[in-house]
C-alpha cells in the first residue's frame, strides 16, 4: 500500500522556524528519526520511507502555503495514491499549543492550504491532523502571528510534541484514521 504524507509549510530560511512551518517540521522530525533524507523534486521535497511493509512519501511542497494544492495534486496522481491514504499536517489557531487532532475529513476552517487542496482535489473528504499553534494575538494579526516564531516556552516543548506528531502519522500507516484518532486526538 502506498501513502502520501503531506505537510505544510513555506520554503525559505524567513519561514523556517514559524507556526505556519510546523507542518515541514512535523515531517522533518519524522525523517531524522526514520534516517531518511528529503530530495527536492518537482512542485517540492520528497523523503521515502518503508513502514510496516508500507511504502510512504513524505512531502514537503515547494509551492507554498497557499498553493499546496498544486504539489498534493501532481504526487497524489504521480505515485498512484488513494485519497483515503492522504494526510496533510497542518497548522492551527484555534487548538491550544501542542494540541494534536486528527479528522478524516473536514472544512479548511479559514486555512489556505487547506482550501487550495480542496479546490485542486474537488473535495474536502481526506485526512488531515492538525497541530496547535494556540490563538494569542491581538484581532487582525493572525497573518503575523502564524508568521511569528515560536516562544522560547513552546519552543522547549517542541522535541516533545513533534514525536507524538510523528508517532501519529506512523499509526495512520498502520492502523488507519478511525483508530488514530481514537489514540491520538487531544493527546
Amino acid at each position: 500500500m502506498k501513502y502520501l504524507v503531506v505537510g505544510l509549510g513555506n520554503i525559505g530560511a524567513e519561514y523556517a522556524e514559524t507556526r505556519h512551518n510546523i507542518g515541514f517540521k512535523v515531517l522533518d522530525a519524522l525523517a531524522e528519526a526514520s534516517n531518511i533524507s528529503f530530495i527536492a523534486g518537482r512542485y517540492g521535497s520528497t523523503a521515502e520511507l518503508r513502514y510496516r511493509g508500507r511504502s510512504v512519501t513524505l512531502l514537503k511542497p515547494s509551492t507554498y502555503m497557499n498553493l499546496s494544492g498544486k504539489a498534493v495534486r501532481y504526487w497524489l496522481d504521480a505515485l498512484k495514491v488513494e485519497r483515503t491514504n492522504l494526510l496533510v499536517v497542518v497548522d492551527d489557531i484555534a487548538l491550544p499549543f501542542g494540541e494534536l487532532r486528527m479528522r478524516p475529513k473536514g472544512s479548511a476552517g479559514g486555512h489556505n492550504g487547506l482550501k487550495n487542496i480542496a479546490e485542486m482535489l474537488g473535495t474536502e473528504e481526506y485526512p488531515r491532523m492538525r497541530f496547535g499553534v494556540g490563538g494569542d494575538f491581538a484581532r487582525g494579526h493572525q497573518v503575523d502571528y502564524v508568521l511569528g516564531e515560536w516562544t522560547d516556552e513552546e519552543r522547549a516543548k517542541l522535541p516533545e510534541r513533534l514525536k507524538l506528531f510523528s508517532d501519529a502519522i506512523l499509526s495512520f500507516v498502520a492502523i488507519g484514521t478511525e483508530r488514530t484518532m481514537n489514540a491520538f486526538n487531544n493527546k
